[in-house]
């Protein structure tokens, strides 16, 4: 709004106002008085409020094609962004996990929006590479930004037939088991709410039998649900640097393994 040409145009007003009620008497003075606030007020209307107008109504058209262009532009929002940058964080996180286990593994997003996963939770697939017998694997993410990769392997329905009278047809206690995996995928969540809920009771160890069972000394009902999958007698000195990994005592003992805090 040009508030300097409005100021300059009410001191002319005024002085205009203040010479007819000097100079002019009567019924002139009247006429004289609305004539000249007519005019001033087309004039205002003509020179500032309708080019005031039309200038605010090609700012918001401007506005609104800038918003309309934005998406498909070159910039990105504040949120996508935001977004870009919580994805390579939550890339290098998966990236760390599998080359823990699989130093040469490699990987890609199967997501069309990994972002929207990322800010909202749930659970998105990836393709891997040098990772062997698996070829895929499903990504979580919960609200508390926990990250937990199950792997996957996909295959034809006529391969899999095929190899079905092969390793196909194979017990699941023959498959080789690696203890790293069974433990993030299938342990970890058994074991961290039980060792919980021990250490609140004062309890400081457990054991595990063959077929996955635990045991807890001293206990009235000591026997709890077995862990499923548990790897057999020829991984566990594997799986008790897995378990001091995660900051547990663990040792191999005669047809158990025992777990302290």
């Amino acid at each position: 709004m040009p508030y300097t040409k409005i100021w300059g145009s009410l001191s002319l007003l005024i002085g205009a106002v203040i010479a007819v009620l000097a100079l002019a008497r009567g019924a002139w003075q009247l006429w004289l008085l609305l004539a000249l606030f007519t005019v001033w007020g087309l004039w205002l209307a003509l020179t500032v409020l309708l080019p005031y107008a039309a200038a605010r109504r090609r700012q918001r058209e401007a506005y609104r094609q800038a918003e309309q262009s934005q998406p498909t532009a070159g910039g990105m929002s504040a949120e996508s962004g935001v977004g870009q940058l919580l994805l390579r964080h939550v890339n290098y996180r998966i990236s760390a996990y599998l080359k823990s286990v699989y130093p040469t593994a490699r990987w890609e997003w199967r997501e069309q929006q990994p972002e929207r996963l990322i800010l909202e939770g749930g659970t998105g697939r990836i393709r891997i590479f040098g990772v062997p017998d698996f070829n895929f694997a499903d990504v979580q993410l919960d609200a508390q930004a926990n990250l937990q990769c199950s792997l996957v392997k996909i295959v034809p329905l006529a391969q899999a037939d095929s190899a079905g009278g092969e390793s196909g047809q194979l017990p699941p206690n023959q498959q080789p088991v690696d203890p790293r995996i069974w433990y993030e995928v299938q342990g970890r969540k058994v074991l961290e709410g039980l060792i919980s809920d021990l250490n609140s009771r004062g309890h400081s160890g457990l054991e595990i039998d063959g077929d996955g069972s635990i045991h807890i000394e001293d206990a009235e009902d000591d026997a709890h649900a077995a862990l499923p999958g548990f790897p057999e007698k020829v991984y566990w000195p594997q799986l008790v640097k897995v378990l001091e990994g995660e900051g547990y005592a663990a040792e191999v003992k005669e047809n158990t393994v025992a777990v302290t805090w």
